[in-house]
């Protein structure tokens, strides 16, 4: 194992009140993807600047190798003394780096360079600061938050630059799926200490549940214990004075461990406000455009959106997802084209610019619109602060102004007063943004099981592939032109049923470029079928997918077990590595089975 170039050990810091880090660790090695994960305000942000060297601990032990170099995506850049994106992006190089990397990592993350920076965007900025570290490729590179503001063709580019790149990553990130594919260990920084896992963040949420059980039974174990001994000495045979005294005082030592103890934090509990429920049709646009300028925006496009459907809304930034959503919605007129809304909609906006919220404004003020104490949900008074609660929110923050609460906290205060107005379409504008993980599986259970409509924008693919029913995405990914495609199901699905459709183009230009006395002849000869092994697989691949997902379910009921991890680790691990090779198999067989079908279905007219 190679020493480590970066290391952080028993690190303490603390804002005046219950530490916000009391023994938490990183160590970093050459080659090494770690993924931070752990709730909003655990730390995260704050352990990465430690590793960075822009905020000293109060205690513990800090060791950089002397020659490593070290960068760190800044949230904020500060491009004070520059003219331009390049020369910012630039003076982020060594001596020895090559300045052609600045200019092709600014190429991919969508700008010239020659941009002013005082006229950036928030996007914009984060993009310039992210070509600025990744440029002199570091030893060590700390990313926090580097999908924010990117589209999905662009964060799955920044996938595979990560991959490939020489310098050891901490990234901290609540896109699941862009943490899955990079990341090969886990650190989960809990209640001010951390834990690692030498497994990428596919393995986390399994590994996370065994821990908290097992911390669990622990406590349930304490417990007893403390009954036994506070029994027996009340009722005991009495021993030697000097043996009461150590049993005494072991038992005021349990009881300060299980008093002390700090359990997780809980999770956010909430469901939607009922709203009537809408008409059945709930919005219908008939062959609508939007054109800026020589721009077209939307080229005719119509769907009927039915009440109960789940919409997501994909594509580069810039291509008019906004546009679009705001035109089905109403909030803005088509240049041609109708859209009907239904009867009895009651519609809840989540912005992405959180333009909503007013940052003078406290939390108590924010949810309660102003009107005292209470608010209304699901038709039954509430006291705002033990509303809050459920959103993990303290009752001294209700006078708190909204300008001190972190990113994901904002987010989740706006979740908090969505869901109690009564509803009956969502709209969710990058609704995923900073939110922690464990809010992001409430945010998924809400929509998927939300009674009425919700029409979503999102580059989320995780999320997406969790909720939609069905994706509305540019004819054209790399080159917008205005044409948008409706596909059933996922992002997942949508790129299956994409590629498919690109094969069947290719073919039919294939068959058109043949001479057309050649075309006859196929045509005169035989009609075109499957072949033999194409046939083969068609019929053979259910039976294979079938039993490879009884081999995933008996591993699962073996990994159910709580005590599974304590009791054999490696047991555990082994199980995760097939359940892994299990599940990544069966997805290939899907999708081969899947491009068979809709071959065979096109071959038969």
């Amino acid at each position: 194992m190679a020493p480590p170039i970066l290391k952080l050990d028993d690190i303490f810091l603390s804002f005046g009140g219950a530490p916000l880090l009391a023994g938490a660790g990183l160590q970093i090695e050459p080659g090494d993807k770690i993924c931070l994960v752990g709730r909003n305000g655990s730390g995260k942000s704050t352990l990465l600047k430690i590793a960075a060297g822009l905020v000293e601990a109060q205690s513990g032990e800090v060791f950089r190798h002397p020659s490593s170099t070290v960068r760190y995506l800044e949230q904020a850049p500060d491009f004070a003394g520059f003219n331009t994106v390049q020369a910012y992006a630039e003076a982020g190089l060594g001596p020895g780096d090559d300045p052609y990397r600045v200019t092709y990592l600014l190429s991919h993350l969508g700008l010239s360079g020659d941009e002013d920076p005082r006229m950036l965007s928030g996007g914009e900025s984060r993009r310039a600061a992210l070509a600025r570290v990744m440029a002199p490729e570091p030893d060590i590179l700390l990313l926090d938050e580097p999908t924010n503001h990117l589209d999905l063709p662009t964060i799955e580019w920044l996938e595979g630059e990560l991959q490939k790149t020489r310098s050891a990553l901490v990234l901290i990130s609540h896109d699941r799926r862009f943490l899955e594919k990079v990341s090969t260990a886990t650190v989960w920084l809990d209640r001010g200490t951390s834990r690692r896992l030498d497994r990428g963040f596919a393995h986390f949420e399994a590994w996370r549940d065994q821990v908290l059980e097992a911390e669990e039974l622990e406590q349930h174990k304490l417990g007893k214990s403390i009954e036994r001994e506070e029994h027996w000495l009340r009722y005991g045979v009495t021993a030697r004075r000097k043996r009461n005294m150590r049993r005494l005082g072991e038992l005021q030592t349990m009881r300060s461990n299980y008093r002390g103890h700090k359990g997780p934090q809980g999770t956010v509990q909430a469901t939607v406000s009922d709203a009537q429920e809408s008409g059945k049709l709930v919005i219908e646009a008939d062959k609508i455009t939007k054109s800026f300028g020589e721009r077209a925006i939307v080229t005719p496009f119509s769907i009927r959106v039915h009440r109960g459907d789940c919409i997501g809304l994909v594509g580069p930034n810039g291509a008019g997802k906004t546009t679009l959503l705001k035109m089905l919605t109403g909030q803005l007129s088509p240049h041609s084209g109708i859209v009907k809304l239904g009867t009895n909609l009651e519609i809840a906006t989540l912005d992405q610019k959180r333009e909503d919220l007013d940052l003078e404004d406290t939390l108590a003020n924010y949810l309660t619109d102003g009107r005292g104490e209470n608010l209304l949900v699901n038709g039954e008074q509430r006291h705002v602060t033990g509303y809050m609660k459920e959103f993990l929110f303290q009752p001294e923050q209700a006078r708190t102004p909204i300008r001190n609460l972190s990113g994901g906290e904002r987010a989740r205060l706006m979740l908090a007063r969505i869901l109690s107005r009564p509803t009956n379409l969502l709209i969710l504008d990058e609704p995923t943004n900073d939110l922690d993980i464990e809010t992001l599986d409430l945010l998924q259970e809400i929509v998927a099981g939300f009674p009425g409509t919700v029409i979503l924008v999102s580059h989320d693919r995780d999320f997406l592939d969790r909720t939609v029913t069905s994706t509305i995405a540019p004819a054209v990914p790399d080159a917008p032109d205005g044409r948008w495609i409706e596909y059933a199901g996922g992002y997942s699905d949508m790129l299956v049923q994409r590629k498919g459709a690109l094969e069947e183009r290719k073919r039919a230009e294939k068959a058109a470029e043949k001479p057309k006395t050649q075309q006859a002849t196929a045509s005169g000869s035989s009609k075109v079928k499957l072949s033999f092994k194409q046939k083969f697989a068609l019929e053979n691949l259910p039976k294979e997918m079938a039993k490879t997902e009884a081999e995933i379910a008996k591993r699962e009921q073996v990994m159910a077990d709580p005590n599974l991890f304590t009791r054999d680790p490696a047991a555990f691990n082994r199980l995760a590595g097939e359940m892994e090779k299990l599940r990544a198999s069966l997805t290939d067989m899907e999708e081969e089975w899947l491009e068979l079908e809709m071959l065979r279905e096109e071959l038969e007219g």
